[in-house]
């Protein structure tokens, strides 16, 4: 099929568009993403022939919108060397735990948060880790439920990388609650930069994983890189798990998890704790490339929230009844 984009043209109204030559074309009636992939093969075909025929923009000069609005987002945990990684500064014996080879966990993230390649990233109150998470995101072709392994790949529409910005304090303090992140992570993630249907990455296939070059830059420097080929599970069994006895919308995403390498806590705990790459800082830029699929990028800027705080617990259950 092709690359297919969402990007504000000149008239400032957002457009849906194919990427071909080095730009963005135009598709006549602007139709979304989603209906373009589930649409009749030769109608879809009739507008790929028809696109730029009103508008060609270089991709360097277009201003990306997300490429679809997920209604609800999973972030799976597949890549087994980042988990053995981060479990290096956790209490235990610094193993990967045997429930985490059991199935492929994920949490759900803010779906309300998805901002574009390209956007600004203000920076979040009250913390001092702010750090990035490289990874690919599956978008999910139909709504769907209880899908067998042998029915999961006609339901991916595509594929696009995905930044799950993270406040490594704040996550840390809250997850030690015993419920998992929530400030820590609901301020931004970064999807696109377009989306990439399954066909265009058959070439790079080894088996039910794709064989995927995969880095992080800090400014330029490259700072992280893995290949997705190294997912524990594939995006057809994350989909089979994700929809077991579960709806599974249209549109929604399935992110990999953080690859090898691909956030700096990884690097941090590996290190005994020590900072041996720095936090995040306002003015840098983190750029992400996975070979196939492009490169997103986004720069931290000041902080924008007014950080408004809830008071601490009223005890309401006395220290002498703990």
């Amino acid at each position: 099929m092709a690359q297919y984009a969402r990007y504000v043209g000149p008239n400032g109204i957002v457009h849906t568009g194919r990427l071909q030559h080095g730009k963005i074309q135009d598709i006549p009636g602007d139709p979304e993403i989603l209906d373009l992939l589930t649409m009749p093969e030769a109608q879809r075909r009739d507008l790929d022939v028809r696109a730029g025929r009103s508008q060609k923009l270089p991709i360097a000069d277009a201003t990306l919108a997300v490429p679809v609005e997920p209604r609800a987002m999973r972030d799976f945990l597949v890549f087994e060397a980042h988990i053995a990684g981060m479990k290096k500064s956790e209490p235990g014996d610094g193993s990967v735990p045997p429930q985490w080879y059991e199935a492929p966990a994920f949490l759900f993230m803010n779906p309300w948060s998805v901002v574009p390649s390209g956007a600004d990233i203000p920076m979040p109150p009250f913390t001092q880790k702010l750090d990035f998470e490289l990874e690919v995101a599956m978008i999910v072709k139909d709504t769907v439920r209880d899908v067998p392994i042998e029915e999961a790949a006609e339901h991916i529409a595509g594929f696009c990388l995905f930044n799950d910005w993270s406040a490594r304090d704040i996550q840390g303090n809250e997850m030690r609650v015993g419920l998992g992140p929530n400030k820590g992570k609901d301020f931004a993630n970064t999807l696109g930069p377009w989306i990439t249907t399954p066909d265009e990455l058959e070439k790079y296939r080894e088996g039910d994983r794709y064989a995927l070059e995969m880095s992080v830059a800090i400014n330029g420097e490259v700072v992280g890189t893995d290949n997705l080929r190294n997912m524990s599970w594939s995006f057809e069994e994350m989909l089979v798990h994700a929809s077991r006895d579960a709806v599974v919308g249209a549109g929604d995403v399935l992110a990999t998890g953080t690859a090898s390498q691909g956030a700096l806590s990884e690097r941090w705990a590996r290190a005994g704790g020590e900072l041996v790459i720095p936090p995040l800082q306002v003015g840098d830029v983190v750029t992400m490339t996975v070979e196939g699929l492009g490169s997103i990028s986004n720069r931290i800027v000041e902080q924008r929230s007014p950080g408004h705080t809830v008071p601490p617990a009223r005890r309401t259950y006395g220290p002498d009844r703990l």
